[in-house]
């Protein structure tokens, strides 16, 4: 199984946007969902797809912009006696998804006045309709967002769901929903470029939300979108490495330069200085296509693994006499410390690479 429901801030096991509906299906239509995820990936849209899923309006409440007579109402006078009448947003006869988006940034008195909504499902003398579903959904402190201590008496009455993203989840959707074809294609060879963790400077950070902007205004722009505007475009809304990769693979669809071509002899390693940052993604996705196709056992290799690894060394070679720094990238170790490609395959580099040198001098 591949996903829990977790009581708390902390995320021991999270939900794909894939499996979020069944979630929900099963537990928002008998407890009220608390959704916990980074800023971006998509939680409110995930919501109003299961609403409309359900045949229910989906009617958002966004905390940071409420007060508490917003959700407890004005007085009024009934029959010589005072109650409070509901918003005309609540009160409603047929059954709804409330959705109380960006709930753990509202004020304490606000968050306060929700409680009987959540764990009662009633404000004041109005009661939701048999059927409603209440959601709330936040972002996480540790996301570097706007996002207030919750109270336990707030905490205690909803079940936490905590979503992270996927890449598989989101360009199948991507596939259906008009996303721009360079940009699935391009995370379809860097799925990891998907989503990057909010820096702690107010500066663009990658998301699913991000990549879906871009995708946008690429489409306005259409053919008249020239190298320097999707530079100015990719690095307003995307992390700077990522925005620079991506700059980097459009370069090799209008020119039709690839890895693939560099494999096979038919392109050499760019040496211009204007591209450095194609020559950065060649070497990434040399790195990557190494991880993905040579297996941690030499006895599994085969015939085109022998063929890439055997290929792979002289380009190596190649590739260091235009940049040493970009030859280090492909065989450098992981953020832990420990190798990344095939211990076998490192051996044969350090044992060939002083012949496939001495071989081209």
């Amino acid at each position: 199984m591949r996903f829990v429901i977790v009581y708390g801030m902390q995320a021991t096991v999270t939900v794909t946007p894939a499996r979020l509906p069944d979630v929900l299906l099963h537990v928002a239509v008998v407890r009220p969902v608390f959704l916990w995820g980074a800023p971006g990936i998509g939680k409110s849209s995930l919501v109003r797809e299961f609403a409309e899923s359900l045949g229910l309006e989906c009617v958002t409440l966004l905390g940071t912009q409420l007060a508490p007579e917003d959700l407890i109402g004005v007085p009024e006078l009934v029959g010589g006696r005072s109650r409070f009448a509901p918003p005309e947003t609540i009160a409603r006869d047929e059954p709804y998804c409330l959705f109380l988006d960006e709930l753990n940034a509202a004020a304490p008195e606000v968050q306060k006045a929700f409680y009987s909504l959540i764990l009662d499902r009633r404000i004041g003398a109005y009661e939701l309709p048999e059927g409603s579903v209440v959601i709330g959904a936040g972002n996480r402190a540790t996301d570097n967002a706007l996002a207030k201590p919750m109270a336990s008496a707030l905490v205690n009455r909803l079940v936490h769901v905590h979503l992270r993203a996927s890449s598989t989840d989101w360009l199948a959707w991507a596939a259906k929903n008009g996303i721009h074809p360079w940009i699935v294609d391009y995370l379809l060879q860097r799925p990891d470029h998907l989503w990057s963790a909010p820096p702690k400077t107010e500066e663009p950070f990658s998301s699913p939300r991000a990549w879906h902007m871009l995708s946008d205004v690429m489409r306005s722009y259409g053919e008249a979108l020239d190298d320097e505007t999707l530079a100015m475009l990719a690095f307003g809304t995307l992390s700077v490495s990522h925005a620079s990769a991506f700059r980097a693979y459009v370069k090799t669809v209008r020119h039709a330069y690839d890895l693939d071509a560099v494999l096979k002899g038919e392109a050499s390693w760019p040496r211009r200085p204007e591209d450095r940052d194609l020559l950065y993604f060649l070497a990434e996705t040399f790195r990557a296509r190494l991880i993905k196709e040579l297996p941690a056992d030499k006895r599994g290799v085969s015939e085109r693994g022998r063929e890439l690894a055997f290929r792979a060394k002289a380009l190596l070679v190649e590739l260091a006499e235009v940049s040493l720094e970009c030859a280090q990238l492909v065989i450098a170790s992981g953020d832990d410390g420990a190798p990344v490609l095939p211990t076998w395959f490192l051996v044969e580099v350090g044992r060939d690479l002083p012949r496939l040198v001495a071989a081209r001098g």
